[in-house]
């Protein structure tokens, strides 16, 4: 089945050299130029990435963002003018799952775009009947028996401490909120305890990582949250 992403972007002749873009690595791409136009479409049809611009009209983009996470988990690519790294962080925190200042090369937009859905797409498809493990340098994760391996060691892992290490490591590469981490593994409304999410962290980290100090599995994103890193 083809790929199918959404634009939403004010800025018309961009929208179409997008489109044109995308379909030339064998993509579909519909197209709206403001946020009530986008989230329609959002409700009627599936698609695999939505490209979010923050400076919309009427509705910015972040809000936007806020009501595409109460309806669907899809991947957004957040397009900006702005610089600020706060509006970088304010992104990330309201669900976004990359961030890309205009102006920008093409080259690097449809990169972002495929590792999205390419990930995106692996992630819904779960894991095979063969591959019930998750296996990452020297560290082995168990999906069946919860059992976690470093080398040829073995290591015993909390409950809570197991489920965030699985969660990241699922979504290897994408930056995870601690407010998306908290509600996924604790299934409760997230309360800002964030001493409750960072003692976890820290636990795990003496666990699985050979230099707590310097986590080359488990990476902390200042401000936002944690990452399972792209490069094992």
């Amino acid at each position: 089945m083809q790929n199918n992403i959404l634009i939403i972007d004010d800025d018309i002749e961009l929208c179409q050299l997008l489109k044109k873009c995308v379909e030339n690595e064998s993509l579909t791409a519909d197209l709206a130029h403001n946020g009530m136009d986008g989230l329609n479409r959002i409700g009627q049809d599936n698609y695999n990435l939505i490209v979010l611009d923050v400076m919309l009209p009427g509705m910015d983009g972040f809000q936007v963002l806020q009501k595409i996470r109460k309806m669907s988990a899809v991947p957004v690519l957040m397009l900006t003018a702005r610089i600020a790294s706060a509006d970088k962080v304010n992104g990330l925190r309201s669900g976004a799952d990359d961030y890309l200042t205009k102006p920008f090369d093409v080259e690097e937009f449809i990169a972002r775009v495929l590792s999205l859905i390419r990930r995106y797409t692996t992630l819904n498809s779960g894991p095979s009947e063969e591959q019930k493990q998750l296996s990452f340098r020297n560290l082995t994760i168990d999906l069946d028996t919860r059992i976690v391996h470093i080398g040829d060691g073995q290591v015993e892992l909390h409950p809570k401490e197991f489920d965030i290490l699985c969660y990241l490591a699922k979504n290897q590469g994408r930056i995870l909120t601690k407010q998306q981490i908290y509600e996924e593994i604790w299934q409760e409304q997230y309360a800002y305890d964030d001493n409750n999410i960072m003692g976890y962290i820290s636990k795990l980290r003496k666990q699985v990582e050979p230099d707590p100090n310097n986590p080359i599995y488990i990476q902390t994103v200042k401000g936002v949250g944690y990452r399972f890193s792209r490069e094992v």
